[in-house]
């Protein structure tokens, strides 16, 4: 079959009319129900515009021109100081010397060291001091001894010699009975001396005597 036999074809042409006469049918249609006046008053909303500015950039910035160049100034002139040299003066001209003789010196004389001294001879030993000067509660102790209550019954009185030393401050030591009339009263007189005794010191150590009398009364 050739292409002119094609063209003439009546079937070829019904799909075209066909489509034609359902568009004119839309058309038609939409003038009837009034959807053409709706798709105009949208097309009618309003329009907003806006105008965008474009951005400018700004310049950059010009360079700070260098500082100057400060030359320092010449350095003032100053004229070398003038110093005048004075000619050396001639002296008197020394026609003769003359030599004195060098002084005698007198022999030293050595005197004999002078005999030492003898170192005085130490004092004698004084004797034992009464604790009335040394001790100053000595009475005061001894009216307060408690009477043996053995002598006190029997009816005994006797009497006690202690003697001992008083270092430089004060203190009491090397404490021994000299004498006593009844050993009764040893102990009583000990013990006053050694707890209750105070003494002062003499700057050196001193004997010192302490005679403890027992009385009935």
């Amino acid at each position: 079959m050739d292409y002119a036999r094609q063209q003439r074809n009546p079937s070829r042409h019904l799909v075209g009319i066909g489509g034609v006469v359902l568009f004119h049918a839309l058309v038609i249609y939409a003038l009837v129900t009034g959807l053409a006046r709706k798709v105009v008053e949208v097309v009618k909303g309003p329009i907003e515009v806006k105008v965008i500015e474009e951005l400018k950039t700004p310049p950059p910035p010009e360079a700070a021109p260098p500082p100057p160049k400060v030359v320092a100034p010449p350095p003032p002139f100053i004229p070398p100081p003038e110093v005048n040299i004075a000619a050396p003066s001639t002296g008197p001209t020394i026609t003769a010397v003359t030599r004195e003789a060098p002084p005698v010196q007198a022999a030293p004389v050595i005197q004999p060291p002078a005999p030492a001294a003898k170192p005085a001879p130490p004092p004698p030993p004084a004797g034992p001091k009464s604790a009335r000067v040394v001790c100053p509660n000595y009475v005061e102790v001894m009216s307060s001894i408690v009477y043996p209550r053995e002598a006190l019954l029997d009816g005994v009185e006797g009497e006690v010699l202690i003697e001992f030393t008083v270092t430089g401050s004060g203190e009491i030591k090397n404490v021994e009975i000299k004498s006593s009339t009844n050993r009764v009263f040893n102990r009583a007189a000990l013990g006053a001396v050694q707890s209750k005794l105070t003494c002062q010191g003499q700057g050196q150590d001193v004997r010192v005597q302490a005679p403890v009398s027992f009385k009935i009364r």
